[in-house]
């Protein structure tokens, strides 16, 4: 049991870094990148920078990188970009890992509780022999029984919250690299009236 509420109490510090790395970093990426789209298009791409530089959003500091690189050549722009891109990913998923690690032993540790608590059960009832009663079984049977549900109660709500997670890093993913395309076929075109 130790180790599983030490799993639980892990797993519970690493859910509320996410959610306030989330909540920090909150935003409407649409309505965002049309601001900075506005100022590219109108050509003032100091100004698309400081919008940018003034958003904790992972897609901001892709769109900056971008804006940062405006006159390089396309391909350099893009691999620059897509660069930065992996870059705030990574800082979107951590810690994830370790989540889904916790999600995957709490049960196993309630399997091998189980499993423990059987084993004390069979004992009780190898040493007993004949007289065995329901009272001197019933301690390794509880233990088995405790030791699973609790794994289970553990690792079920975790996992929805991972999944959760994962939904949240895939929309930022998504959003990075269509609104990351769009700035640079934007920037492609302004080079190109100039």
């Amino acid at each position: 049991m130790v180790p599983m509420i030490l799993g639980s109490i892990l797993a519970l510090t690493l859910v509320l870094e996410r959610l306030w790395y989330f909540w920090k970093i909150r935003l409407d990426t649409g309505k965002f990148y049309e601001q900075v789209a506005e100022e590219v298009r109108a050509g003032r791409l100091k100004e698309a920078e400081g919008l940018c530089g003034a958003a904790a959003h992972p897609l901001a500091s892709v769109l900056k990188t971008g804006l940062e690189h405006a006159g390089e050549e396309p391909f350099e722009l893009e691999r620059v970009m897509e660069r930065e891109g992996q870059r705030q990913i990574q800082k979107v998923e951590k810690n994830l890992n370790y989540l889904v690690v916790v999600v995957g032993v709490e049960p196993l540790l309630g399997f091998l509780g189980t499993i423990l608590g059987l084993i004390r059960a069979f004992m009780a009832w190898e040493k007993l022999s004949e007289s065995v009663t329901v009272s001197s079984l019933a301690a390794g049977i509880y233990q088995a029984m405790i030791t699973t549900a609790t794994g289970l109660i553990i690792a079920i709500p975790y996992f929805v919250i991972y999944h959760v997670f994962l939904t949240k890093v895939t929309a930022t993913a998504r959003d990075i690299n269509h609104y990351g395309d769009e700035l640079a076929g934007a920037l492609y075109k302004l080079r190109l009236k100039k």
